[in-house]
This record gives structure tokens, sequence and C-alpha cells, in this order.
């Protein structure tokens, strides 16, 4: 039998993509990202400076920080302090290193632009959508800083974009939601840029194995989901 979708999606189509810029004031750049009822408020901002490793050097950084809010999930979660996870820890390494990649440091100067994503209701694929939505608010950080004469040029140089696909009931499917992502047998997270070079996948079988073939069947569908992913976060802008 083979898996019928919750939301009568078919194998290949994206939840509902929803990009809500400058969501709140004060960040240089702020989005609203919504993946079907998953919803990330990325915010970026702007520091002057950057790690003791790159001064002197006249390049830049980014770092990223991910939480998941109390009430984002159906039964409360406590607040993440001093102590981070691992979850959370490597996520949140995720969406640095995936932001990173569009960067040309130089560019920058010798400043620190911090990326946050809080979730403000999780229904899966939240590290998924903090990249596709720090992304958008990336690029509005930017445009801020070009805007105020910051910086004389863009130091983004690539897009990115992210998105989970599985196997279930031996069938690929795109963009999971909660009750797929627990119930899937093979779990992947992509990360392309704009030219579908790849900067991340992370994939597991939950049980079992698979194929190179499956394998090459689930990126096949990551690569169509993250080129209208793209599509839309360029869209954001017009």
């Amino acid at each position: 039998m083979s898996w019928q979708r919750p939301d009568g999606r078919s194998p290949h189509e994206l939840r509902p993509v929803k990009f809500e810029r400058q969501f709140t004031r004060f960040a240089a750049g702020s989005v609203l990202a919504c993946c079907g009822d998953t919803q990330v408020l990325c915010t970026v901002s702007v520091e002057e400076g950057v790690p003791p490793f790159l001064k002197g050097s006249g390049r830049g950084w980014l770092t990223a920080e991910y939480r998941m809010l109390p009430g984002a999930t159906p039964q409360r979660q406590k607040r993440e302090f001093l102590k981070l996870s691992g979850r959370t820890q490597e996520i949140q390494r995720l969406i640095g290193r995936s932001l990173r990649s569009t960067l040309d440091f130089a560019a920058l100067g010798e400043r620190t632009l911090i990326v946050d994503a809080d979730v403000l209701q999780a229904d899966a694929g939240t590290r998924t959508t903090s990249i596709t939505g720090g992304y958008v608010a990336l690029q509005e950080a930017v445009n801020a800083l070009l805007g105020d004469g910051v910086i004389e040029r863009s130091p983004l140089i690539h897009a990115v974009a992210a998105v989970s696909v599985g196997l279930l009931e031996g069938e690929p499917m795109l963009d999971l939601n909660y009750e797929e992502d627990v119930a899937a047998a093979v779990d992947f997270n992509v990360v392309l840029n704009e030219n579908l070079d790849i900067i991340e996948v992370q994939g597991t079988a939950e049980e079992g194995s698979f194929s190179r073939t499956q394998m090459n069947g689930l990126m096949d569908m990551a690569e169509s989901g993250i080129r209208e992913l793209l599509s839309l976060q360029s869209h954001a802008f017009t």
C-alpha cells in the first residue's frame, strides 16, 4: 500500500511557503518564514568587529543561533539557557555553515552577522525552514547595509535553500510534515545553492537500509524542491 499524504499533497509537492519580510522593526533583516504549519522567525543583526581569530584580516563572519520556543510544539518545551541540547547545537551549526557559504567575507569587512532562528510553531522541517528563511533575512540585511552606505558592494555570492525528503512505504516524498517525518524509513535534509551545488546532505535510514538508486531519487526530488524554493526567495523581493 502506498503512503497517502495527510494533507493530500502529491509526493513531489512542497507545503505552502511564505516569506513575510520586515516582520520586526529593529533587526537589519527580519522574515517570518512559513512552510506549511512550521513557522520560524529569522532575524539578522549586524555587529562591528569579528571573533579574535579574524581580527586584522579585513574579513567578516556569520554565526547562527537556533531555538525552539516553549509553545512551538503540542507539549511545552523548557527554554534552553546555558546548556544547549545536542540537537539545538547541531541545527544552529548547520544553519551557520549553510549561510556562510553564501558570503564573500572580504566584501563584508570586519563585521559579524548574527542570524537568529526562533521556531514559533513546529511541524517538522524547522532546520530547513530556518536556512531557507534565514537566507531571505540575510539578503534583506545586506540590502540595508548597502542602502546605508556601510558596505560598498554586496557580499552575497550565492543563494541557498534547504528541504527535507524521505522514503515512506518505499516511495520518495518531498518536504515532510511531522506525521511523515516520524513515519519515514529514510530521512534526508538537503542544502543546495542556486547552482544546485551541494552545501550539506544529512541522510539516514531510520530502519533497515536504502539503495544508491533510492538515494539518487531522493536527491533528484530535493533538487526539484529547492529550485522552487529559490524562485520563491527571489519573488520575496519583487
